[in-house]
Parts: C-alpha cells; structure tokens; sequence
C-alpha cells in the first residue's frame, strides 16, 4: 500500500554496542563473583574499566523488568474475549487470527486507479497477523466460522494471491506490550487507512474488473456483492497452528 508520508527510513532501529560487563568468578567458588563494567568506544573497543556501580546495577535491572512486563502483557487480552477472535498465539512476534462482518468502510485509493476515495461495502473477512506481517481472506458468511469454513481472496488491491498483504511504505510499529484489542485495532487501521494502489504479480481477486467492481460500489450505500468473490482453495483449518 502507499501512505502519504514516505517512512521507509524508520522501518528498522539499528543498534550499536555502547558498553559491556565482564563477570569474574573465583577459581574455586562460583559464587564468589566480581562484575566489571566497560565502556565502548566508535570502534567497539573496550574502555573505562570499573567496577560495576549500584546506578549501574539498578538501571540494568529496571530495563531487564521492563522487558519481562512487555513479554507478559503482549496479547493480553483487556477483558473477555470477543467472538470475533479465533486464535492467539503470544509467542515471539506473536500471531493472531480473527474475522470481521460484512460492513461499511471508508477507503482509499491512488490517483491513478480513477477510483474516489470514499465509503464502500466490504465483505466479511478473516485476519491474520504477527507484529510484522498481515495476511487477509474474505468469507461470504456474516457466521463466524469454522475449521470448515470456505475462504475467498480478500478483493482488495495489494494483497498477493496466498493472501499476505503488502504494505509499501506504510510505518507498522506495534509494540511488544501491545494488548489483544490494540494489536488488533492497529491493524485494521494500517490495511483500511492506506492507499490501495495495485493489483499484485497480476493477481485479479475477483470475478471481473478490480478498477471498475470499486468506481461501482465507492459511495454507493450498496452491500458488497458476494458473487464476485473467488475462491481460494482453502478453509480456516489450513489457517489454523
């Protein structure tokens, strides 16, 4: 997708070392321990060599308690879960799966597709993501579904052939103490708040013309129409971990 800002600097942190500790132990007591802190410098040598101070020693302690408060809080639902919500999975980026009903949404649209920008119908929907990457799938039923659930190719620009989605220059920082709802939330606004701009490799994800199924349906108080979705193959078991 493309945004209107151009944030392609700000996709990755890059870290440089700054300092180091050395632990000491006794020769015959592993118990018996001394921690050395250095410092470093440009080149990544070390320097300033001393002993570890309590200063020191609490701000390490706080940012390892910081990190575990992340760990355990990502995910974490804020209430009872909704029935919405099919799966979570709260390991190391995390990986959610939920569906959406059939409704209205506003979107938008590059100049070039001669699309307006506008309020639409758009179809029922499976979700699934992780802190980085989104994939989407469409449903014909308001239902929620199924392991046998059939799924549709989410009939939107940018989205590729297996369902993942891409997201261009779009910034997507969702942070490690993100909570289920906000997790959730946050992606929903990145695919809908973006400018859909292309169809992806020449994957058409619907019956008949992308461009003109859109100029149609854009501003028209009409219902999405689900004889124009395609079939994937698939149901929401082959989704499932």
């Amino acid at each position: 997708m493309e945004n209107l800002i151009d944030l392609t600097e700000n996709f990755a942190n890059l870290y440089h070392p700054k300092s180091a500790l050395i632990i000491y132990a006794g020769k015959n007591d592993d118990t018996d321990i001394y921690v050395e802190h250095f410092d470093m410098d440009k080149n990544g040598n070390l320097i300033n060599a001393h002993p570890l101070t309590v200063r020191e020693a609490n701000a390490l302690s706080k940012s390892l308690q910081t990190a575990e408060t992340e760990k355990k809080s990502f995910l974490k639902s804020q209430g009872i879960l909704g029935s919405h919500i099919l799966q979570v999975n709260p390991t190391d980026n995390g990986r959610v799966i939920w569906f959406t009903k059939a409704t209205n949404r506003n979107l938008f649209f590059v100049e070039n597709l001669g699309i307006p920008n506008g309020m639409a119908g758009v179809p029922s929907m499976i979700w699934v993501a992780n802190r980085n990457q989104l994939s989407v799938y469409a449903l014909k039923s308001q239902s929620r579904p199924t392991e046998k659930t059939l799924l549709y190719h989410a009939p939107f620009f940018n989205v590729y052939k297996d369902g993942a989605v891409c997201m261009g220059t779009v910034n997507v920082e969702i942070k490690k103490s993100a909570s289920l709802e906000t997790f959730i939330t946050a992606w929903e606004n990145y695919f809908f708040n973006s400018y859909f701009s292309h169809l992806m490799n020449e994957h058409n994800p619907v019956k008949g013309n992308c461009v003109m199924l859109w100029k149609k349906l854009v501003n028209a108080g009409e219902i999405f129409p689900k004889e124009s979705l395609k079939k994937t193959g698939l149901t929401l078991k082959n989704l499932l971990t």
